[in-house]
Parts: structure tokens; sequence; C-alpha cells
């Protein structure tokens, strides 16, 4: 994958525990922060999928209702 480079401009105290961060995995600061940024990904998509589901549970009979009510038989 190729890469690109991203400047941003952080505190000292956030740049500083983000490099101790790094080095107590033994990994680089780049690398922590793309760790980061994949992570937040994943939990994003976990939080839409499982509002998805209250939502469906939560109107499955109305759903359900309406569908049988217009002869869709959709169940």
């Amino acid at each position: 994958m190729a890469k690109t480079q991203l400047n941003v401009r952080v505190d000292e105290a956030t740049a500083e525990a983000a490099r101790e961060r790094a080095s107590q995995r033994g990994i680089s600061v780049n690398r922590y922060i793309e760790e980061l940024v994949r992570q937040d990904e994943g939990e994003n998509g976990r939080a839409f999928v499982q509002a998805a589901a209250e939502f469906m549970q939560k109107y499955e009979a109305v759903f359900a209702e309406e569908f049988d009510a217009r002869g869709d038989g959709i169940r």
C-alpha cells in the first residue's frame, strides 16, 4: 500500500504520550497512529451494526405488521 505523509499538530503532552505508547509496544509513532485510526474505524463499523440491530429488534413487529397488512407476506 502506498504511503502518504500527513502532518498534524498536537500539544507536547499528546506527542509525548504517543511516543511513550508506541515505545511501550515496540512500534513507531507512525505505526501506532495507523493502528489507532484502524481501530477507530472498526469501532465505528461495529457501533453502526449494533445500532441497526437494535433498531430492527425494536421495530421488527411494526415492519412485520405493515408488510402483512399490505399482503406482501414478508416475515
